[in-house]
């Protein structure tokens, strides 16, 4: 695989923030989602395997759609991570193709679309045991400089 450019953006190698309580993928949320994304470098894409229990019910015995937004958004998100940036949603599209069912084994896959300067439009599924696409979103995410935008919140 041939090694992404650094985009334009702000490196994150220094930023640490003091506890992640991210409500997708935040160790420290107890009420949180905790997903576990791994690259794949063979499928060049993010992934994360889970299982969705009751708490996430929107029609019965299936997802809420705005758990499934979450999970495309947070799956997006981690794509740039290639480019060593920052990156905020600005907007993401949700097709909600087939009910996604609670309590069954899901994956979800990202990966990087297009970059055009700050802008970074990336593409994220979910998919059955079977491999057949539940939902799909696709974002557009604005590079920013996390110690401006955040900086009570970053150890340096």
């Amino acid at each position: 695989m041939p090694r992404k450019s650094h985009g334009h953006g702000h490196s994150t190698r220094y930023v640490r923030l003091q506890k992640n309580y991210c409500f997708a993928c935040g160790k420290h949320n107890p009420e949180g989602m905790r997903l576990k994304f791994i690259y794949d470098e063979d499928g060049d894409c993010f992934v994360c395997r889970f299982r969705l229990r009751k708490r996430y019910t929107g029609p019965p015995g299936h997802v809420h759609g705005g758990i499934i937004a979450t999970i495309l958004d947070e799956a997006m998100g981690k794509v740039n991570k290639l480019r060593h940036v920052v990156a905020l949603t600005k907007q993401i599209t949700v097709n909600y193709l087939k009910p996604v069912p609670l309590n069954k084994p899901l994956r979800v896959e990202s990966r990087e679309v297009r970059v055009k300067g700050r802008q970074h439009i990336n593409m994220a599924e979910i998919l059955n045991q079977k491999g057949e696409v539940l939902a799909r979103g696709r974002g557009l995410f604005i590079a920013i400089d996390p110690h401006k935008m955040f900086s009570k919140f970053v150890a340096r």
